[in-house]
């Protein structure tokens, strides 16, 4: 097992990564010395093949434990998901002793780490991220939220876990495309913060797609310390911290404006990649030679690079952009890439070029 830790000064917390953690859950929660109630919020997906094993973990060691079932998917982060949540945790006296546990991928975290930091104005939360874009991003680091119709993530707040368990095992039963999309950020990690990194995923990408476990595991694991590393500097994305947008504020505008049904986080978020560093290349200088190198990692990865928008999509996307949470004084702030490993923050670009860097 790995342990990576996020520094967060009294509320710094672990990444524990490994194979066969789920079963041991209940013994990773009563170290945090918890209270003795706990909600599960999962969804129906990932409940089929681990629900009734974290439940027992939990049971095991001492715990009252409940669960709440959520349709898969991104369309279930509403706050209508959230009300119910509520209502259940009501129902069921969850006091503030009581924590929340999380129990698959990022939609699931994102809103049960919502449901925590909201209900009886905050309760303990702990992450147990069950696909890999969850697993290298989106459990760590305390930003959780719901989307609104008008855009992805409009609801939130920052609010850091007790605990993240990986469990390395419950990515066998991922689908592959989910598999693929967590990819995106695992390469996004590359670009923005590590040139030796994504060098390895140039070479290793044939036993990262098998799911080798010492290559996976060691990725992770890197993914990880970087993001603690960022988000220990500056967690509430005053400064360092908007690096991790690289890619996002289009990937999300698609998300937004396809209903967060036709793409998946991942998937627009590689397509998101490529056009900052098509813009890159002209507004920053980034070298032809890294934009395509970013191509072909992408394209090896399975992953979308560029896509055809009519002109009402191009209309709605450019909206989209508009209400995204980096913009100040009616202005986007992008985040483009100088080189492999280098990027910069708050940088205006033109519609145009903007529609011009999502072509393939």
């Amino acid at each position: 097992m790995r342990t990576v830790k996020v520094p967060l000064s009294d509320r710094s917390y672990p990444i524990r990564i490994g194979k066969g953690l789920l079963s041991d859950l209940g013994n990773h929660c009563a170290r945090l010395g918890l209270g003795n109630s706990c909600a599960l919020i999962t969804d129906t997906n990932v409940s089929r093949h681990y629900r009734k094993a974290a439940l027992q973990s939990l049971k095991t060691h001492g715990f009252k434990a409940i669960s709440i079932c959520l349709p898969p998917g991104e369309k279930a982060k509403t706050l209508k998901n959230v009300q119910r949540c509520f209502t259940l945790l009501a129902k069921h006296r969850m006091e503030r002793g009581s924590f929340i546990l999380a129990l698959g991928g990022g939609v699931v975290g994102d809103l049960a780490g919502f449901v925590a930091a909201t209900h009886l104005r905050g309760v303990s939360f702990v992450q147990v991220p069950t696909t890999l874009l969850a697993q290298v991003d989106s459990s760590v680091g305390g930003k959780v939220g719901v989307n609104l119709p008008e855009g992805k993530n409009l609801v939130g707040a920052f609010y850091q876990p007790k605990l993240v368990v990986c469990d390395l095992d419950t990515l066998q039963t991922l689908p592959i495309r989910e598999f693929r999309a967590g990819l995106a950020e695992v390469i996004k990690y590359g670009i923005i913060y590590d040139a030796k990194l994504f060098g390895q995923l140039e070479r290793k990408m044939p036993q990262l797609m098998a799911q080798d476990t010492s290559v996976l595991s060691a990725t992770i694991a890197r993914c990880c310390r970087i993001k603690a590393e960022v988000v220990g500097y500056d967690e509430k994305e005053e400064g360092l911290r908007a690096i991790l947008n690289f890619g996002h504020t289009i990937g999300h505008g698609l998300e937004a404006i396809s209903g967060y049904g036709k793409y998946l986080h991942g998937e627009a978020i590689s397509i998101g990649q490529m056009a900052a560093a098509r813009i890159s290349r002209v507004l920053c200088g980034m070298p032809a030679a890294d934009v395509d190198r970013m191509a072909a990692l992408f394209v090896r990865a399975g992953l979308p690079t560029g896509v055809k928008l009519n002109k009402t999509q191009t209309r709605r996307l450019l909206a989209a952009i508009k209400l995204d949470k980096k913009v100040e004084g009616g202005k986007v702030k992008f985040v483009l890439a100088k080189r492999i490993g280098k990027v910069i923050t708050s940088q205006k670009v033109p519609d145009e070029l903007v529609l011009q860097s999502l072509l393939d």
